[in-house]
């Protein structure tokens, strides 16, 4: 059992990381440049916009970034109350 007292509150969490990390990958994939020998090849620009947020705090990204973030806070809360 978790700390919070619900022995499945970690897979229910390990299950949502999961779909988010999938949603994230299907979106990367759809930017990048498809190799011949099936490699991909992520646009320079992507790669500095993405490095630019990386390394920005929270408070200090744009109201839409920040946003993106609430988005996967709510769907964590989400599944934390659905237990």
């Amino acid at each position: 059992m978790d700390s919070i007292g619900n022995p499945n509150i970690r897979e229910l969490l390990a299950e949502y990381s999961h779909k988010s990390w999938s949603k994230w990958m299907a979106y990367l994939l759809s930017k990048t440049l498809k190799n011949e020998n099936g490699s991909v090849t992520i646009p320079a620009k992507l790669i500095e916009y993405w490095k630019t947020q990386m390394e920005t705090e929270y408070k200090d990204l744009t109201d839409s970034e920040r946003n993106s973030d609430r988005f996967e806070a709510d769907m964590i809360l989400k599944v934390l109350k659905g237990m």
